[in-house]
């Protein structure tokens, strides 16, 4: 993937988290099935409040499924490049915790780690991933065929083999690059009595 100079760490922080970025543009060569497989076996390992793992991730791949429907679940700013990524996703998590049917308040928290875990792990295989927030969350519910009900749509994903700046429609190639980030102090502050 691309290093860009944007990217210099402030501490000594494992180089796949300063590497990890999230590309818009995307080949349409298949991610293979064992890929696919570790990708959502990092995320079954996430983190999660009362061990309730309310996350739902539910998929289609090109040439596989609905992926012309799923696509139209994006804004159409989103749609426009994510479209051509071979997998196009939705996580949603499960709104009230199943040992005692009380809301989650959490479950938001969880489903992002479990997005996070799969943006790593997808790095880690040389895939790409974009998590997206801009999405129709009532369309989501249809397309992928879950119950509204019991889950929320937290976050729409692409998956694929990273592609060239150049394939990006036109005002999308300079944004394809790793961002920076903010200071390390604006983030993470000790607070002393």
């Amino acid at each position: 993937m691309t290093q860009s100079t944007l990217r210099t760490p402030q501490a000594a922080a494992d180089p796949l988290f300063v590497q990890r970025w999230s590309p818009r543009s995307y080949l349409p060569e298949a991610i293979l099935e064992p890929q696919l497989q570790a990708i959502f076996e990092a995320a079954r390992w996430s983190p999660s409040c009362y061990n309730e793992q309310p996350w739902l991730i539910r998929y289609v791949q090109r040439d596989q499924g609905p992926h012309a429907a799923a696509a139209e679940v994006l804004v159409p700013g989103n749609r426009v490049w994510a479209q051509k990524a071979p997998l196009i996703g939705v996580i949603f998590s499960r709104r009230n915790f199943r040992h005692n049917g009380e809301p989650n308040d959490w479950a938001g928290f969880d489903a992002g780690a479990a997005g996070y875990a799969m943006a790593l792990q997808a790095s880690m295989l040389g895939l790409g991933t974009h998590l997206m927030g801009g999405f129709v969350p009532e369309l989501a519910y249809q397309v992928f065929d879950v119950d509204e009900s019991v889950y929320q749509a937290r976050a729409a994903f692409v998956i694929g083999h990273p592609g060239p700046a150049a394939a990006l429609p036109e005002g999308y190639a300079e944004k394809e690059q790793p961002s920076d980030r903010l200071p390390l102090a604006d983030i993470a502050q000790e607070v002393k009595s």
